[in-house]
């Protein structure tokens, strides 16, 4: 895979950061529990005699977003204003991969407007340093962005809407396989390939997926997504770490995030 000098990335992935947000997703490895917790493969499917699922409303998601203080090292911000504002706002040029790029701008993979958002970021604050301008290094600079934000969504549907999600963004991964385009303010960003990424097995059903991303002519990069399934509530997470990239690492979704917000789904 071809990579930029860690500086060069950096400088790249700084300015294009916020459209970043926007182009990540696509191959999957999916996991789903039985009634005694073992993991099943992406292609089983679930069945329950439980009664129908009862959608939440958006107001009730937030609550349960995780909130300031629920993980230790990490700051919660309210959203990212550079993620579209909706679906009508992101144009995909395969419609099959809709449910994937979905998914990344933490907006719902499967039709419900109950949604809700935030993002969670590292807080290494206590760790900065106190060096001149002058003194600042190239191995500084990429320290410096060695942060992961993970961008947080969660979605709630009616009846068997949630496993429905999960079933659309696992089907759009065979279609997505060869890569996608997809534009948003404006901005076109490219996938150019799809590869299998293991899950972390949280929830009742969870698939995990990893992009390769063109970064405008500057060598590619690779980003995780997972999507999990809790009851009738499908939470997305995409993490985005430049620091990573920059040294040629994957951007991958932090297990702390991950567990404890499924955890605050139960």
């Amino acid at each position: 895979m071809k990579r930029s000098s860690g500086a060069r990335l950096c400088a790249t992935a700084a300015v294009g950061a916020l459209s970043l947000v926007l182009i990540t997703g696509c191959s999957d490895e999916g996991s789903k529990k039985d009634s005694k917790g073992s993991s099943k493969g992406s292609g089983s499917s679930s069945s329950s005699s439980a009664p129908a699922a009862k959608a939440l409303t958006a107001a009730e998601l937030e609550k349960l977003l995780l909130a300031q203080g629920e993980v230790k090292g990490y700051k919660i911000d309210a959203g990212d204003p550079s993620l579209p504002a909706s679906k009508s706002a992101v144009k995909v040029d395969k419609s099959a991969c809709e449910p994937l790029v979905y998914a990344i701008s933490a907006l719902p993979p499967g039709d419900t407007d109950a949604s809700a958002r935030n993002t969670v970021t590292e807080d290494k604050s206590a760790q900065a340093g106190t060096k001149s301008p002058e003194d600042i290094s190239e191995s500084d600079i990429e320290d410096a962005f060695d942060v992961t934000t993970t961008l947080v969504g969660l979605s709630s549907y009616e009846g068997d809407g949630a496993e429905k999600a999960m079933k659309a963004v696992t089907d759009s991964v065979t279609a997505c396989s060869g890569g996608f385009s997809m534009s948003a303010d404006g901005e076109t960003q490219k996938a150019t390939e799809v590869t299998s990424a293991k899950a972390s097995g949280l929830g009742e059903e969870s698939v995990a997926f990893t992009v390769v991303a063109d970064m405008d002519g500057e060598g590619t990069a690779n980003f995780q997504v997972e999507v999990v399934r809790s009851g009738s509530t499908v939470a997305t997470f995409y993490g985005i770490n430049l620091g990573a990239l920059a040294k040629g690492g994957d951007s991958k979704v932090p297990a702390a995030v991950s567990q404890a917000q499924v955890a605050k789904l139960k």
